[in-house]
């Protein structure tokens, strides 16, 4: 049986509201203990980070939805076309930041644009890789045929628990016990570098006849939490022989007492394990696929942080698949942190960009540090 190409037609994205500087990011997310971070500087001075976005004013409400931002990015796919929203037979949403636990994210964009038809739709779990699975899921409906048409997304609002008053209840408490109120730096390390925002992709089995599109040759996944125990984490705490205790089995007080609703982030187990494990993954991706590095046009790696950029630079040379810089193409210091949605927004300025051309093959890696998985795919321009 042969199976149908599948492309990518065109890429869209949706940011809430003006970008945030490093220097207004507590106007948004506010003090805890009223008083500035300790650990701000340092983070800020390392990630390499200039802008972010938050759905959020500055005294800390809220002005979308995950599910909102992300429907807004399809409907910009389409120009807000009635006719051409009802021909997506498959809405593909992942993130890490669903608005609720019940119901599924991707069933709640789908109910943000009743244009629509009665469609299938899923909502991969994951963090980072939840958009790759999502792009992976539609991928495969494409190529077996089972549609013709869908769109795959990938969005977080991490802003809303990053918020001061997420973290104000367990610095109170450390005060009252007469202990320092400054909030562990596994849970502040991540509030200086996460934002907000959606990103869309309208797949197809034809390319455009007109215009750029971008043929999906492979995308390849793998995940080393067999070997390693979680390094992010939410709604857990981590207990001293490494396993997580669920926020379920905590009584209602200490979810709070313990700010068991943040994100948290062994950064040491990141440090040592999240740059060769993903070498590891990428070099088994492109022996399997026949693909020497030295054919990659660009390379778009999501990375949490400027910090990993020399790492991953030097490890690939290693593992014998190098990539030099001029073939990156990274948005990290004027977007954030996206999660799930970062690989998407690279994808969409890249193919926006005018830089493309025919044959052109671009590279993308995405880790996920929460129990150490990563995607690849190779797209080729046409």
């Amino acid at each position: 049986m042969s199976l149908t190409p599948v492309y990518i037609n065109n890429t869209a994205v949706f940011f809430p509201n003006e970008p945030v500087s490093n220097d207004e990011m507590e106007d948004y997310l506010g003090l805890i203990d009223n008083k500035p971070s300790k650990s701000k500087r340092i983070v800020l001075r390392n990630n390499g980070i200039k802008n972010r976005f938050y759905a959020l004013t500055k005294e800390g409400k809220p002005t979308h939805t995950n599910a909102e931002m992300t429907a807004l990015a399809v409907r910009a796919l389409y120009k807000d076309d009635a006719e051409a929203l009802k021909s997506i037979e498959l809405l593909s949403c992942g993130t890490s930041s669903p608005d609720q636990i019940m119901p599924s994210h991707g069933v709640m964009v789908h109910g943000l644009l009743p244009e629509t038809n009665g469609i299938e739709v899923v909502s991969p779990a994951g963090v980072c890789c939840a958009g790759m699975h999502a792009f992976k899921y539609a991928y495969l409906s494409i190529k077996a045929g089972e549609i013709k048409k869908a769109v795959a997304t990938g969005s977080e609002r991490f802003s809303i628990s990053l918020v001061s008053s997420v973290f104000e209840e367990e610095a109170q408490q450390l005060k009252a016990l007469e202990a320092n109120p400054y909030i562990g730096f596994e849970k502040e390390f991540l509030r200086w570098m996460l934002s907000d925002g959606a990103s869309a992709f309208s797949m197809s089995d034809r390319p455009n006849e007109t215009g750029v599109s971008l043929r999906v040759d492979w995308i390849e996944g793998v995940s080393y939490a067999n070997e390693k125990e979680a390094c992010m984490y939410m709604g857990a705490e981590k207990l001293e022989d490494g396993t997580l205790k669920g926020y379920l089995e905590y009584p209602a007080e200490e979810i709070a007492n313990k700010s068991l609703l943040s994100i948290k982030q062994d950064v040491k187990l990141l440090g040592d394990n999240i740059v060769p494990l993903g070498g590891l993954g990428l070099k088994a991706a492109l022996d399997k696929h026949g693909l020497p590095s030295s054919e990659v046009d660009y390379f778009l790696p999501h990375m949490s942080s400027d910090f990993f950029k020399d790492k991953i630079f030097k490890r690939l040379i290693e593992n014998e698949t190098g990539i030099t810089y001029d073939k990156w193409f990274v948005n990290l210091s004027e977007l954030g942190n996206v999660g799930a949605a970062s690989v998407y927004l690279m994808v969409d300025e890249l193919f926006h960009s005018g830089k493309l051309k025919k044959d052109n093959k671009i590279l993308l890696l995405v880790p996920e540090s929460a129990r150490f998985s990563y995607m690849y795919s190779l797209l080729t321009v046409c």
